[in-house]
């Protein structure tokens, strides 16, 4: 009798744990759903995006903060760090700028964007910020995707 305790206790730590990661496996894929598969609530140009922050973020903020937003612009600046590649379009004029930061899966295609590029990203937006001391705006992405390049 004693044996049959074990198997059972052993069976049911195991069940305990496939459950277990099963839910774990759940919210990890739960929380970062592909961007790509996403629709975007909003599609915008960078610098009309930009222009609403500067007027005012916090009704910007409570607009797009957390959706999914296609952002059509020129790309000024890439910058990769580690694993990362942020991809920034700035409004050359006051200096405010958006920052899109790739999904892992999508790092190889913002590392062929270039400065000047003609591009759609869609993210995540994680909403603006108004630097005091640079006195400008600065919007970030999050889970980012290249949505197209535009060709002129």
């Amino acid at each position: 009798a004693h044996m049959w305790k074990v198997k059972y206790f052993i069976f049911a730590i195991a069940v305990i744990a496939i459950v277990a990661s099963a839910w774990v496996f759940y919210r990890v894929t739960q929380n970062f759903p592909d961007t790509l598969q996403e629709s975007a609530v909003y599609t915008v140009n960078a610098l009309d995006l930009i222009k609403e922050f500067e007027n005012n973020d916090s009704l910007a903020n409570a607009k797009y903060a957390e959706k999914i937003i296609k952002v059509q612009g020129i790309t000024t600046a890439v910058e990769t760090a580690g694993s990362t590649t942020n991809i920034k379009i700035s409004d050359t004029i006051t200096g405010s700028y958006l920052i899109f930061t790739f999904q892992q899966n999508y790092l190889a295609e913002a590392k062929m964007i270039r400065a000047g590029d003609a591009v759609v990203i869609k993210g995540s937006c994680s909403g603006g910020i108004h630097s005091e001391i640079l006195d400008v705006e600065f919007i970030s992405f999050k889970r980012c995707v290249l949505d197209k390049y535009i060709i002129y």
